[in-house]
């Protein structure tokens, strides 16, 4: 249900504006030049998960508000259309076998770009947020978003990738 409710902002994302002000308040300009390289829906769904996480607790560290807002970033890397991310959920859900064949960091068929982009996305967005000179935390938040939390459990920044996980998930 949840993944149906995105797909369907997806579809109607251009009819929202971004909050460019809030935007502003946590992004350096070099970020928000990352921020902006998303898919307009992907910048939407992104200002609403750092949202989720002001709402969350009467403190946010700025490192949870900057991951908040780049932690799909990496999926700028590929421009995918609403039907190859179902394609990559689906087959992930359905067929985690597949779905591991199907997977390379590194695609050279078309085809395989959104398996790419769904597992890998994490790394690249924390690559790419590393060149905008993004601090090491919101860096570790970024690049660990999707992994299980409980394999974190003992690291320092736990509560803050569960979190940003809570709020991703919400959204």
């Amino acid at each position: 249900m949840q993944r149906l409710r995105q797909g369907s902002r997806a579809l109607l994302a251009f009819t929202q504006p971004v909050d460019e002000a809030l935007v502003e308040t946590y992004l350096s300009p070099e970020q928000r030049r990352l921020f902006r390289r998303m898919r307009h829906s992907e910048q939407l769904h992104s200002v609403s998960v750092l949202q989720a996480v002001l709402a969350q607790e009467a403190t946010t560290p700025h490192a949870l508000a900057v991951a908040a807002l780049l932690h799909d970033v990496g999926k700028s890397r590929y421009k995918l259309m609403v039907w190859q991310k179902t394609i990559a959920v689906l087959v992930k859900k359905f067929a985690p076998g597949l779905f591991e064949r199907l997977n390379t960091n590194e695609p050279t068929h078309w085809w395989q770009i959104p398996f790419a982009v769904r597992t890998h996305h994490p790394a690249w967005g924390a690559a790419m947020a590393a060149a905008a000179n993004t601090d090491d935390v919101a860096l570790w938040l970024i690049a660990h978003h999707q992994d299980t939390p409980a394999q974190w459990r003992n690291h320092p920044h736990y509560a803050l990738l569960k979190r940003l996980q809570l709020a991703d998930d919400a959204n």
